[in-house]
This record gives C-alpha cells, structure tokens and sequence, in this order.
C-alpha cells in the first residue's frame, strides 16, 4: 500500500509547551483554554458549527520520534498492547480529543479542556453528537478499576519515545 500523507488545517494553541505536567486526556483538562487558528482556506468549512457544543479534533502527535507496541500507560502499573491504551507514541501518531466549544471568532476557535501541546497540527474537525457517538454498553477493559487516577494524571515526559516507558 502506498503511504498515506495528510496536510493540516490549522494549529491548535494551549498553555502546554512540553509534554511533562500536561493532562493525558480532556477531562483531566476540564476548562484548560485553548486556541485553534484555522487556515484561510479551510474557513468556509467552519459555517454551521457554532450550534454545537463539543467537537472532536484530530491531530498529529508532532513530537513523536518512535513508539513500542508494549507500553506501560499512566493510568496502569502493568504493561499493556498499544492498541489498549490511547499512548501518543503509536506507528500512526493521530490524537483524537473532544472538546467544548466556547466561541468562534473569524478563523479563530476558542475551545476548553484541550490536553495537547502548544502548536500541535490540527487534521481535522468533527461535531461531537451524543447520539452517534456514546455507547450506553460500552465496556473499558482494563480502565474500569484505574479510572480514578485520571484527574490526577499528567504527562511525565515519557510519551514520545519508545525508550521512554508510556
């Protein structure tokens, strides 16, 4: 298969210049101010996204030199498959956060509760709608008994290597 290239859309400003002490997931970032700065030519694709409250953002891990296929995540003290964790260090670096949408002024979104570092490249935007996007059966494998250490956990600095434990 060929590879695959995408482009940004955009850069996505928050107070977080460096992966240590940075929050490991949104909710742990609950009302963390960010900013997204919209390219000028992706800005018509912003009408009509006002009316929602939440949006998925998906970017690129910009940092990331290498990733391991075992990793140890913060929430766990056992090592886990990469693919049961939501690690940055992945073959594909793409994060995925939702967010609250406060505002949008011209190309700029004014978002809360981002957990990704300053100057990250946007992919894209998502509406985050509850109905398409919330499993009432949902079951979380091995986070159901550590999901109490989220709001508690940051970054230690380990994240983006695979010589670094995640």
């Amino acid at each position: 298969m060929d590879s695959i290239t995408f482009r940004p859309i955009g850069l996505i400003s928050t107070p977080f210049t460096k992966p240590a002490g940075t929050p490991i997931q949104p909710k742990a970032a609950e009302g963390v101010a960010g900013s997204i700065k919209i390219f000028q030519e992706f800005c018509p694709g912003l009408q009509d996204l006002e009316g929602f409250s939440h949006i998925i953002l998906l970017y690129h891990f910009h940092l990331v030199q290498s990733f391991s296929l075992l990793v140890k995540p913060f929430l766990d003290d056992k090592e886990r498959g990469l693919f049961a964790t939501r690690a940055p260090a992945r073959p594909n670096p793409i994060g995925l956060s939702i967010v609250r949408l406060e505002r949008i002024e011209a190309d700029t979104l004014h978002v809360l509760d981002v957990d990704m570092l300053d100057g990250t490249p946007l992919l894209d935007i998502k509406p985050f709608v509850p109905a398409f996007d919330a499993r009432d059966q949902a079951r979380i494998g091995w986070l159901t008994n550590n999901l109490n250490r989220l709001e508690m956990a940051r970054d230690d600095g380990r994240s983006l290597s695979k010589k670094q434990e995640l």
